[in-house]
């Protein structure tokens, strides 16, 4: 009768047993369809947008866009690098973009000026600084400022209506020295390529700009007292076509996670 009584006691924990994993099972599984359905639910970006950056940005920003990417899978982010002033003047005169990054605050201006965004939209993302560069080895003996004034040196500035020329001029003018530059590049990645390939002995470009450059330049800093900064601010243009979209990009790049990537490539913080 001991033996009746203890199987059945037995039996009725396997099945008390069974009953509970099943229960658990279809509760673990509810909660997954759930996290999954509310992750969905949370997601509602998707479609492309066109990310106007300032040539210094490049980098950074095809990092940041492809962080972007990942954590919204149904967006795609194509930047067009270019002078600031070109983007701008593009994007006045009707060239489709939905984001714009200037690397001053002129540039971005402008757009303000031509109800292209909105007066209170832009927001201060990072900060630069110029930075004298030369080739690897430095086959000009290039020691400072004073170095722009010589004739017999091959150097480099970017045009004087693209914010690393004005910055650059802004610093000699300050130092008081008269360059003798020898080409006036469009961008700053067009006069970083030709320090790179030796055709200058001297430019001035961002130090973020030496950092991306790893060592094929080497860069010589300017003295903060003899240096200027350059402010970057971003806006989510008024004719995007996917306003959400664009206007969440430029959110993010303030996001402590795209700040992270800003400071590896050089940049300084907003403030």
């Amino acid at each position: 009768m001991r033996r009746r009584l203890l199987a059945l006691s037995v039996v009725l924990a396997l099945v008390f047993v069974g009953v509970a994993c099943g229960d658990d099972s279809d509760s673990n599984k509810a909660d997954t369809t759930s996290t999954t359905q509310s992750t969905a639910a949370k997601d509602t970006l998707e479609g492309e947008i066109v990310v106007s950056a300032a040539a210094s940005l490049t980098e950074a920003f095809d990092e940041i866009a492809k962080d972007f990417e990942t954590a919204h899978p149904g967006v795609e982010v194509s930047p067009d690098y270019g002078p600031s002033s070109g983007l701008s003047d593009d994007i006045l005169a009707g060239k489709p973009s939905d984001i714009f990054a200037s690397a001053d605050q002129t540039n971005m201006q402008k757009l303000v000026d031509g109800k292209a965004v909105d007066a209170g939209a832009p927001k201060v993302f990072a900060r630069n600084r110029p930075e004298m560069a030369v080739p690897k080895g430095n086959p000009g003996g290039v020691k400072g400022l004073a170095d722009f004034a010589k004739s017999d040196l091959d150097i480099g500035l970017c045009a004087a209506d693209v914010p690393c020329g004005k910055f650059a001029r802004q610093v000699l003018d300050q130092a008081g020295i008269t360059p003798s530059v020898d080409t006036n590049e469009v961008d700053v990645k067009s006069l970083l390529g030709k320090i790179e390939s030796n055709d200058l002995d001297l430019g001035m470009v961002y130090h973020t700009d030496v950092v991306a450059a790893g060592d094929q330049v080497e860069g010589i800093e300017i003295p903060d007292d003899q240096n200027v900064i350059a402010v970057y601010p971003i806006a989510a243009l008024k004719d995007s076509k996917n306003q959400d979209v664009a206007e969440a990009f430029a959110a993010y790049v303030a996001s402590p996670a795209a700040q992270s990537v800003l400071e590896k490539f050089g940049f300084l913080p907003p403030s």
